[in-house]
């Protein structure tokens, strides 16, 4: 096994990952779609989980031609509608005899004011409930195929802001940044929290920050801060670049040991106070499982 770690902007591995099965969400765009370019590389048997079945095709049809992996199937999911996340998490549990790694991948940032289809303020709604509605349904597949992973894609936005326990849903007032650092926040406290939940059973957990990554994701912010991220390139990173630390996380032997950790730039990385709050965790855990109606222990 060879691997190496060059500041993270290309992370290199010799992992192969013929015969596995990986799930990522969000798999058509930015950081996704490269995430999932380098597992068809590696053989791996991919579940492409986007909401724009179109342009999935599009990137599908891309790495395909790149990597020569036909094992490829897209699968749509909306994050943002729980009957969608259960319509998916139907499917992949009928049809897949495995799930070796599950990429939670998707987000969405700093948009304006909206909710989801089930009444949950967007970004916390996609960001953390649809990512945690999604592992809990495929909890058994995962435990049925360990050793196997969970990889939640957070950010240092996480350490914006803290919890707003008493207005979780961002109904009584709303700040677009808030809104999404609370959401990478409970990223970070849900993999840290199922990471303690899930010792013993063979299935590590680790959320990471990709890095300031020039991607659709600054598509709801104003021209001129679109335009800034493009222009001072010198410290943001492509999307292949922004994929590095998602693949080490995925893919790196014998990270098992750390697992409900939080990388950056393929290390260890800083988290907030309140990110190793367990008590904090477990009030989020809570929360989460009341907002979705869920027992889950």
């Amino acid at each position: 096994m060879y691997c190496r770690n060059v500041c993270c902007h290309r992370w290199t591995c010799d992992e192969r990952l013929d015969g596995k099965t990986v799930i990522i969400t969000g798999a058509n765009t930015g950081i996704g779609r490269e995430t999932t370019r380098d597992l068809a590389r590696r053989g791996a048997r991919v579940v492409m989980a986007c909401r724009d079945m179109e342009r999935a095709e599009e990137s599908k049809e891309d790495i395909l031609a790149d990597t020569g992996n036909e094992n490829i199937t897209i699968r749509r999911l909306d994050l943002s509608d729980t009957k969608s996340i259960r319509a998916f998490a139907e499917v992949t549990n009928r049809e897949e005899k495995q799930v070796d790694i599950l990429i939670n991948n998707a987000g969405i940032m700093m948009c304006p004011y909206s909710k989801t289809t089930d009444g949950f303020e967007m970004q916390l709604g996609v960001n953390h409930l649809g990512h945690f509605l999604l592992t809990y349904l495929l909890l058994d597949l995962l435990k049925r195929s360990a050793p196997s992973r969970v990889v939640v894609v957070a950010s240092v936005a996480h350490t914006w802001t803290g919890l707003n326990l008493e207005d979780i849903n961002s109904e009584r007032s709303y700040d677009t940044m808030k809104a999404y650092g609370q959401s990478k926040l409970a990223n970070v406290l849900f993999a840290r929290s199922l990471a303690a939940r899930l010792q013993g059973t063979g299935v590590s957990v680790f959320s990471l920050h990709p890095g300031v990554v020039r991607s659709d994701l600054w598509r709801h912010q104003r021209r001129c801060i679109q335009v800034a991220v493009k222009l001072f390139g010198w410290f943001t990173k492509t999307p292949l670049e922004g994929a590095q630390t998602t693949l080490y996380c995925a893919l790196e032997p014998g990270l098992e040991g750390l697992s409900g950790g939080y990388f950056s730039d393929c290390a260890p990385g800083r988290r907030s106070r309140q990110a190793v709050d367990d008590d904090l965790g477990q009030k989020l855990w809570e929360i989460s499982c009341s907002m979705l109606a869920l027992t889950w222990e």
